[in-house]
């Protein structure tokens, strides 16, 4: 475990805090950490045997669905060698296909009731129906990171992780005129929900914004109203930048660093120095991405399994900022948690960052 959370290490009383960009409160609560065994930074362990059999390492096209792109520096025909990172359905998809138009596309109040439900329409009262449903629709992919069987993102190294976040933004721009929200995740491990140890990210076209996301476009959009034009997040990172506290790395292009109201220990955040909305429409980030990794693996001297996603602006939204959340699995969420929707942190983010930048060689937040 990181050192910091000793019994003379502080940290004060338990605090609740409240996260800019969603508004959601979590506790935190150093004087947890003290207890044995808090962290299991538990590294994802690779398997031969699982290696042998991968069906997302070049050679075994075969044993995917039929691909849908492919980054083909010398050409080459789908479904064959000679890619460096791949994008197919997925095999177990959560959303059922969408029509070619984009059909996946929520009705006007919300594709959560239908017209033609006899139901419905006999009904004496205006009362929306207590068991509402619609269909699943979008697309859900995966991007494969890597022709080798590389399993975490920080083994592909720094180019070959630029080029994994090339080929993120340009399937998530394929699918960003049609669906109301793109969803791009990475799961490292089997405590992080991967099934398959070959490093891939899976991308979710929702026909709906998730409520978590809506929270996040009403409070950048009533941030820049009543601020006559600023920009929430990057107010944020400017104030991080100047607190220092918090920060883990910056360079030209983004800024790295453990939230204020983080929900979990270690969490980190990657942002662009300046507003864009969309992820898709910038080229910014796979340095400190890299940088974050790094400081993981140092802190705990092996990288621990994590959850990975990014944040883009919703259809339509123009008053965003993308952002990259990097959640290592440490602990459990449990029945506080999962009952009452407020994490519990045990490990303040002040401390975290001090962590991670000692991790760092040399000093990155200069």
């Amino acid at each position: 475990m990181a050192e910091g959370a000793g019994e003379d290490d502080g940290v004060g009383a338990p605090e609740a805090r409240i996260d800019q960009l969603t508004g959601l409160r979590t506790i935190l609560a150093p004087g947890r950490a003290r207890r044995p065994g808090v962290f299991d930074p538990a590294p994802a362990r690779t398997s031969g045997d699982a290696a042998e059999s991968c069906p997302f390492c070049e050679g075994r096209e075969d044993r995917t669905p039929t691909e849908v792109w492919g980054e083909r520096p010398g050409g080459g025909e789908a479904d064959t060698p000679g890619w460096l990172q791949r994008s197919v359905p997925n095999l177990y998809p959560a959303l059922a296909e969408a029509d070619p138009e984009g059909g996946a596309a929520a009705s006007a109040d919300g594709g959560l009731s239908s017209a033609a439900d006899p139901l419905r329409t006999s009904s004496r009262t205006a009362d929306p129906s207590l068991f509402a449903s619609a269909p699943a629709s979008g697309v859900h992919e995966v991007i494969v990171n890597s022709p080798e069987h590389q399993t975490r993102l920080l083994d592909l190294g720094p180019d070959r992780l630029a080029g994994a976040l090339a080929a993120w933004r340009t399937r998530m721009a394929a699918h960003s005129e049609h669906a109301s929200h793109v969803h791009l995740i990475v799961n490292e491990g089997p405590l992080a929900g991967a099934s398959l140890e070959h490093s891939h990210a899976q991308l979710y076209a929702l026909p709906f914004v998730p409520a978590e996301v809506a929270r996040e476009r009403e409070r950048f959009g009533a941030y820049h109203q009543r601020t006559m034009g600023g920009h929430l997040l990057e107010d944020v990172i400017v104030e991080e930048v100047r607190r220092r506290e918090r920060l883990v790395a910056v360079d030209s292009d983004a800024v790295l660093f453990c939230p204020w109201a983080s929900r979990s220990p270690f969490e980190m955040r990657l942002v662009p120095r300046s507003a864009e909305p969309r992820f898709e429409e910038d080229e910014r980030g796979a340095g400190l991405l890299f940088a974050a990794l790094e400081a993981l693996r140092g802190v705990f001297g092996e990288l621990p399994q994590l959850n990975l996603w990014v944040r883009t602006a919703p259809r339509g939204t123009s008053e965003f900022h993308w952002h990259i959340d990097i959640v290592p699995r440490l602990t459990i969420k449990a029945g506080f948690e999962l009952g009452t929707g407020v994490d519990i942190n045990v490990y303040p983010p002040e401390l975290a960052a001090a962590d991670l930048r000692a991790a760092l060689p040399g000093d990155d937040t200069k």
